[in-house]
């Protein structure tokens, strides 16, 4: 700062210090300029103000229902709606909010809406989306929201037309608690402290059952465990709602539990009396939109006649009457548009149906009689066929009046199961029913949209009334899926749905325990003005579309012969007596006993699936590494296999689980898993394999899930082969038989195995040779070549006798060693001499001859008859033969003379005589046939006679072996 008033003004440089800005006062130099100092000093800067607190009243009430602490609270949150309270159990807590508009508008119905939200913060999750936010409501959203929207309807007053929303929320949840029951009871606090009219409060509670036990409020572990979900919801002194899944329960059992349940959500009400005290809002005055009784009246002059008229004769079809409902209310407009009356024009529609509620409620109660002539307690004709549809898994039609659905089941892997996103509850769900109700139904023209609350509601009641009966997952492991359309609708389709859904399932050959039925049941009742007490009702079953309008509930109840599994109730009224809906359950069983009595003489017991178009499942133990091959980098080759096949596959720890609709789809599935992953080799199996190489000496084929099999260039064809490319080429897919195995692993393969062989080989065989299959694998075709040599040790195939040949390969397990190693085997087998002369003892009782010596193999045929017996096994043939014609260690005499009748690699040694056949005819020699599948070889010597021609027979000797084990004989002098 010195520096600067220098440069600005020189002379202060030289000033005394008494002198100097300090001294004299001056404040600062800015700018070359002085300023004077205040003689006072300057004021504290003020402090930066600070918010004040706001302070929230906020309202509380806490109670105890079923040792389970409950609070509602209210003030804290969502201020700004007409009615918001927050309710918790334990660390689960839901808001709710209503809303009305402000508007008045002009509408013949109460627009209520309720949305019910489940946010995956509730648990402390990021959804798993795309776009990881919650989406279009989930349909356990939209089942929780008519949960809450059923009970509270019904208790807005008559006439209150402005829409109304419900928003409800869980803002915590610790999945022990079902939020749904809560979202209700938050609902109904939050209309009792709004300024919206309405008649409540409402209770609701949740009851279960656990070994006969009930429960109030059980936690989700033990409705797990429960034959028993009720859900009911009530007023002081009548019920609103019930909704039900059980697992064959009684209608007495049922009866207790309601019973039990009323008392219980009774208790909700008093603490939302108490808030709605302390925090209410007073009830706003709103426009109500009645009917005028001097409207009400002269409609009914002009149209009560016509209406009673229509009701009372039963010929009219639901749509003729309709139409001639509809030409009274046209005549009526057009009367009243004579006179001018424009008020009663503009409630004309909701007049003209009073009038048709009162005309039908009077004849039902007066003369119990209904509009299409039935009986009160009479079910409408039933129609059922199963198995309509024959080329799917399941399917059935099923006709109560006119109301008709067709249901049909297909089945999938485990895999394919629903995964569910709620916040409790299983994370997924093997059985589905979807249930749909097209325009056409009530031949009405409609647009298609996305999930309909109605839809989902019947669809999700058909399906908790069959999933009481499904056979337990262990049993059964299919996901299934039922599908349901309405093909006409007057009334109860979700009811036809569970029957046609229980004969469809038995379609499909699913083992059910109990078919399974389902029966609407209907009220009129006669009220007292004064009192609002009920004077007189009647119980109706299988109601109609129109009694369903015009009546006062719709209580859905479905189960077996042995009890209830589902029931849905529904009321227009400000509630029923519970009396009253105890009664309906006996006439809804005697209902569904008659309805049930139909569906099983259509189809009573689970369709064995032997056809083509049956669904099939299979399920494979692998370990984890093979299954990852299968399953390749991020399921890439699975999804290849699925695509190609139409079939699925599911990986879980260990097992592979395949699901096709029909058996050639599953072939395709197994065949693409067999060459991925492979499977135990087999001597005669065949197998598809892809040539890879082609050599000047044969093949090499890749099959069996990456294993490399030889196909050498002798067992490419009957007919010799000059070029291996003649016949194979890389790429090339063959069907080929393994025809060895050696102790390395390597595998020979055999085309010519699978092929026919000509006509002419088969006609050259000569008769007494022997036998010769069809389809003979020709291991020993080369003499020159022995790399094709039989290898040791071959595995033997399931179901094959040691020496037999197997009905599925016509190549034996044949061993070919020396006569040093055949003993070593035969000692280490456990065979000595004495339990050789037991078996010659046994073995002769069992021929009725006694032991004796024969020159010739066919000596000894002819003699014993042998060959033809089926009562020795060929063991005790080998040893009989043995035994008969002595050993070389143990027959002195006979040694180098004996002749072997069947001829094996064991009895195959130095010194042993055999009866052979001319196979081939060779240059320096000739290829035997010695029987057994076994080849041997005759080296021609100088100057030798070679005029031998294939099919002669011959006596040789077996005088040595070759380095892979060929025999090599010398001929004996006959």
């Amino acid at each position: 700062m010195s520096s600067l008033a220098t440069k600005t003004h020189p002379l202060l440089n030289n000033l005394p210090p008494f002198l100097t800005w300090r001294a004299l006062g001056f404040r600062t130099i800015c700018s070359g300029r002085l300023g004077f100092a205040p003689c006072e000093p300057a004021p504290p800067t003020p402090a930066p103000s600070v918010a004040g607190t706001k302070v929230l009243e906020t309202f509380k009430e806490e109670f105890e229902i079923g040792s389970r602490l409950i609070t509602l609270e209210t003030g804290k949150i969502a201020r700004f709606a007409n009615g918001a309270v927050v309710l918790g159990m334990d660390e689960t807590k839901v808001l709710s909010t209503v809303t009305s508009s402000k508007g008045d508008s002009v509408r013949d119905f109460l627009p209520l809406t309720v949305d019910y939200q489940e946010k995956q913060f509730a648990q402390g999750v990021i959804p798993n989306t795309y776009m990881r936010r919650e989406g279009a409501p989930k349909e356990r959203e939209l089942l929780v929201g008519r949960i809450i929207d059923r009970p509270i309807r019904p208790l807005f007053p008559a006439g209150f037309y402005h829409e109304v929303q419900v928003m409800a929320s869980v803002l915590s949840s610790d999945g022990k608690q079902d939020p749904d029951i809560m979202a209700a009871n938050a609902t109904s606090a939050a209309l009792m402290l709004s300024d919206i009219p309405w008649g409540g409060p409402i209770g609701m509670i949740r009851i279960g059952r656990i070994c006969g036990q009930f429960i109030v409020n059980p936690t989700m572990d033990e409705l797990s465990l429960s034959d028993l979900n009720l859900v009911y919801a009530c007023t002081r002194e009548k019920t609103l709602m019930i909704d039900v899944q059980a697992r064959e329960i009684s209608e007495k059992d049922l009866e207790a539990g309601l019973r039990l349940a009323h008392p219980e959500a009774v208790k909700y009400l008093e603490p939302q009396i108490r808030l709605a005290e302390k925090a209410g809002k007073q009830k706003k005055e709103y426009k109500l939109s009645m009917i005028s009784e001097q409207t009400l009246e002269k409609v009914s002059n002009l149209a009560e006649a016509h209406i009673e008229a229509v009701f009372t004769d039963p010929s009219y079809s639901k749509f003729e009457r309709g139409e001639a409902l509809d030409k009274i209310g046209q005549d009526v407009k057009k009367a009243l548009e004579e006179e001018c009356d424009e008020e009663s024009l503009q409630v004309l529609p909701k007049a003209v149906d009073t009038v048709r509620k009162r005309v039908i409620r009077k004849r039902i109660i007066a003369e119990g009689v209904r509009v299409d002539g039935r009986q009160l307690d009479e079910v409408r004709p039933i129609y059922c066929e199963s198995g309509n549809l024959p080329i799917l898994h399941g399917s059935s039609l099923f006709s109560r009046g006119d109301t008709q659905v067709l249901c049909t089941v297909t089945l999938g892997a485990p895999a394919e199961a629903q995964r569910l996103e709620s916040l409790v509850g299983p994370p997924t769900k093997r059985f589905m029913l979807h249930y749909s109700f097209p325009p056409f139904c009530i031949n009405e023209v409609g647009k298609r949209v996305g999930l309909n609350r109605r839809e989902v509601g019947h669809g999700t009641l058909a399906e908790k009334a069959l999933l009481a009966v499904l056979p337990p997952e262990n049993d059964f492991p299919y996901t299934v899926r039922v599908n349901s359309e309405v093909m006409a609708s007057d009334g109860s389709t979700s009811m036809a749905t569970v029957c046609g859904g229980s004969m469809a399932l038995m379609d499909a050959g699913i083992p059910l325990q109990e078919h399974v039925a389902g029966v609407s049941v209907g009220l009129v009742s006669e009220v007292d003005p004064s009192t609002g007490e009920i004077k007189d009702y009647r119980i109706l079953t299988d109601i109609l579309g129109l009694e369903d309008h015009l009546g006062d509930m719709d209580f859905k109840i479905a189960g077996t012969r042995i009890g209830v599994t589902a029931i849905q109730l529904d009321i227009k009224p400000a509630g029923i007596p519970l009396d009253i809906i105890c009664e309906c359950l006996e006439h809804a069983h005697k209902g569904r006993l008659q309805i049930l009595d139909h569906m099983e003489r259509e189809i009573s017991a689970p369709r064995t699936q032997d056809d083509r178009n049956s669904p099939r499942l299979a399920t494979l133990k692998y370990d984890n590494d093979t299954l990852r091959r299968l399953i390749g980098p991020l399921g890439a080759l699975k999804r290849k296999i699925e695509e190609e096949t139409g079939g699925r596959i599911s990986v879980s720890d260990g097992t592979l689980t395949v699901v096709a609709k029909n058996r050639s789809v599953m072939e395709k599935v197994l065949e693409k898993v067999d060459f991925i992953i492979g499977r135990e080799i087999e001597v005669g199996g065949i197998y598809k394999g892809v040539v890879t190489s082609v050599k000047e000496y044969g093949a090499f084929v890749e099959f069996n899930g990456g294993q490399q099999g030889l196909l050498h260039v002798s067992e490419l064809s009957h007919e010799p082969v000059s070029r291996v490319s003649d016949v194979v080429s890389v790429g090339q897919q063959l069907s080929l038989r393994c025809i060895g195995q050696d102790v390395r692993g390597n595998i020979k393969l055999s085309l010519k195995a699978v092929s026919p062989r000509p006509e002419a080989d088969v006609k050259g065989v000569v008769e007494g040779s022997v036998p010769v299959n069809k389809q003979a694998t020709d291991v020993w075709a080369s003499v020159g070549d022995v790399s094709n040599g039989q290898n040791p040790e071959l595995p033997m195939r399931k179901n094959e006798t040691p020496g037999v040949n197997s009905s599925t390969s016509s190549t034996p397990a044949v061993l070919i060693r020396s006569a040093a190693e055949c003993d070593e085997e035969e000692k280490a087998s456990g065979f000595s001499q004495s339990s050789k002369s037991t078996l010659k003892s046994t073995l002769a009782s069992k021929s009725n001859s006694k032991p004796k010596k024969f020159t010739s193999q066919s000596d000894f045929f002819s003699s014993t008859n042998i060959q033809k017996s089926t009562s020795f096994s060929q063991r005790e043939r080998e040893e009989l033969a043995e035994c008969l014609f002595g050993t070389e260690d143990g027959d002195e005499d006979n040694k180098g003379t004996r002749v072997e009748a069947i001829v094996s690699a064991k009895n195959l040694k130095l010194g042993t005589k055999v009866a052979a056949k001319v196979y081939q005819v060779r240059a320096r020699g000739l290829v035997l046939d010695l029987g057994g599948g076994i080849r041997g070889m005759y080296r021609f010597e100088n100057n030798e006679k070679k005029d031998f021609v294939v099919g002669d027979e011959l006596l040789v000797k077996c005088s040595s072996f070759t380095g892979k084990g060929i025999p090599v004989v010398s001929l004996v002098d006959s």
